[in-house]
């Protein structure tokens, strides 16, 4: 089984619908979750004026190769209403593979890892979260990347919460100060814009 980072992001709508809908398109198409970060309300990086959004980051596993998740990323935007009108424009649901085992692409469709994950807290935080010792490859770890990602507002909501559904009846919640399931390390990224975001 391939391990996998990605990244969800929503600011229009009901921003925290929107997440918790792409969890479970994911949970239901092949993933196996296995946690998640708590939500955290970030500035919009890039792009126009926009609304601020909130991110959480999924830690998964899977069978599938790359290019089925990549298309099921697609099925939870469009299952959430996303419609691409604006590269880096608001949307209900951004869903980005961040890291896909230790795959490493230049395939502009799917570039792994994701290219601009270095440099983004909203990714960074959340995953460090999850993961203490969590490493982007060729990049590598990310605590370390924190100190030198842009800075931008990347602010926990506490109040807000995720829940992963397992395809059998166990369920795991989101994150409460420590990672509530198997610590995945090691992970790669793919291509957030020309992929699923």
């Amino acid at each position: 089984m391939t391990a996998l980072v990605l990244s969800l992001g929503s600011n229009l709508g009901d921003r925290l619908a929107n997440l918790q809908l792409g969890l479970d398109v994911l949970g239901g198409g092949g993933l196996d979750l296995q946690a998640v970060s708590s939500v955290y309300e970030t500035d919009p990086v890039g792009g126009p004026d926009q609304a601020d959004y909130l991110n959480a980051v999924l830690l998964a596993g899977s069978l599938l190769p790359a290019r089925d998740i990549l298309e099921l990323c697609a099925t939870a935007e469009a299952t959430a209403g996303r419609v691409r009108m604006e590269r880096w424009g608001p949307r209900t649901l951004d869903v980005d593979i961040i890291v896909y085992g230790d795959e490493v692409s230049t395939d502009p469709v799917l570039t792994l890892p994701h290219p601009r994950a270095h440099e983004r807290e909203f990714v960074l935080v959340p995953w460090l979260e999850l993961d203490p010792q969590a490493a982007l490859p060729g990049w590598g770890a990310v605590a370390g990347l924190l100190g030198s990602a842009p800075a931008t507002a990347v602010r926990r909501r506490p109040d807000l919460r995720l829940e992963l559904h397992e395809r059998s009846s166990r369920r795991f919640t989101s994150h409460d100060g420590a990672a509530r399931s198997r610590p995945v390390t090691g992970l790669g990224i793919p291509e957030a814009d020309a992929s699923c975001s």
